[in-house]
């Protein structure tokens, strides 16, 4: 299947599987045990959420969408419509209609669909990040069972898939779960329990790689990033530092006897990147950008997204057990 093309490549690396499908296969999995007066809501969160989250159609291929605007519009995976200009889109009523891919971008895997059905019920997006241990729900359609819920906590933050790069398409920056996620969810909603949409569904590592309930989404900030920009002028512009980050937490603070509590420790320099010319180190920690404060990785995505490549920001960073200013041309990502 097309979809799979992208596969072939992480298969062998580490076992990812995207969750578009063609085939039935067995991908068993456990949701997070959680407390029962939580678990009673969850016939009202996918009730809330349903209307949103379609069934994509592109081809031999099948993969979900989220509802992005009432006038037609539909978020979903790049890998799901994978090239091609027409997609067929059911709904959770039944419906069955016509879809034309608008745009798409490979790098962040997102991609948007028009349909003729206007008064769509548009999901709801929390652009901050899901706390870890938080519940949520992965809506789509697995191996073609359409209208699936599966239920369970956020695993982790600010993941990376291991091998995707070697595809062609580095996945980072993700947000992990052990929701169940099979062939057929890419494009779908993983929400909260409040029924908004945290992260578009991507990928999952399969039993035969030894995994037990690793899947991953795309976090809602990036997706809508994505979008609004594909809709805008049918591409995404990726501004690119060339660092790797992590938040600062106490432990982080304790190994590397780190002088400031709270921050974004920069784990990795991209040889000849922007941070690099700038004179950035490992260890470095980024305390605010262009004057606003940093405390999380999160915090340096959201401010880097809303700057063009060769525009000039100040970071200011503690190294040695001082305050550093540090002015860094931001370049687009290769």
């Amino acid at each position: 299947m097309p979809a799979f093309r992208l596969l072939a490549a992480l298969a062998i690396v580490a076992g990812l599987m995207s969750c578009s499908t063609q085939a039935p296969t067995a991908t068993p999995s456990r949701a997070a045990a959680a407390p029962q007066d939580t678990l009673s809501r969850i016939p009202g969160i996918v009730r809330k959420v349903e209307p949103s989250v379609v069934t994509m159609f592109a081809g031999d291929s099948l993969g979900s969408g989220v509802v992005y605007r009432q006038d037609g519009v539909i978020l979903t995976n790049q890998h799901v419509v994978d090239g091609r200009e027409e997609v067929r889109i059911a709904f959770a009523d039944g419906t069955l209609v016509d879809g034309r891919v608008l745009a798409a971008d490979a790098r962040t895997d997102l991609a948007v669909v028009k349909t003729e059905r206007t008064g769509l019920q548009p999901a709801t997006f929390q652009r901050r990040l899901p706390v870890q241990g938080e519940l949520v729900l992965a809506l789509g359609s697995p191996l073609g069972f359409e209208n699936t819920v599966t239920a369970g906590i956020v695993s982790g933050l600010d993941r990376e898939v291991p091998g995707s790069a070697l595809a062609g398409r580095a996945l980072v920056d993700l947000i992990q779960t052990d929701a169940a996620i099979s062939p057929g969810v890419s494009g779908g909603a993983l929400v909260n329990a409040r029924g908004e949409v945290v992260g578009i569904n991507e990928a999952y590592i399969p039993p035969q790689a030894g995994a037990v309930s690793i899947g991953f989404a795309i976090p809602a900030a990036t997706a809508t990033w994505a979008a609004d920009q594909l809709l805008a002028r049918g591409q995404v512009v990726h501004p690119f530092l060339g660092i790797s980050l992590r938040t600062l937490t106490p432990e982080i603070v304790q190994s590397f006897d780190v002088e400031t509590e709270a921050g974004a420790i920069v784990t990795g320099v991209v040889a000849g990147g922007p941070a690099a010319d700038a004179g950035l180190q490992p260890g470095d920690v980024i305390t605010s950008l262009s004057g606003q404060p940093v405390r999380s990785t999160e915090d340096v995505l959201d401010k880097l997204r809303e700057v063009r490549p060769g525009t000039h920001i100040s970071l200011e960073v503690w190294r040695d057990g001082e305050a550093r200013k540090v002015t860094v041309t931001v370049g687009e990502r290769p």
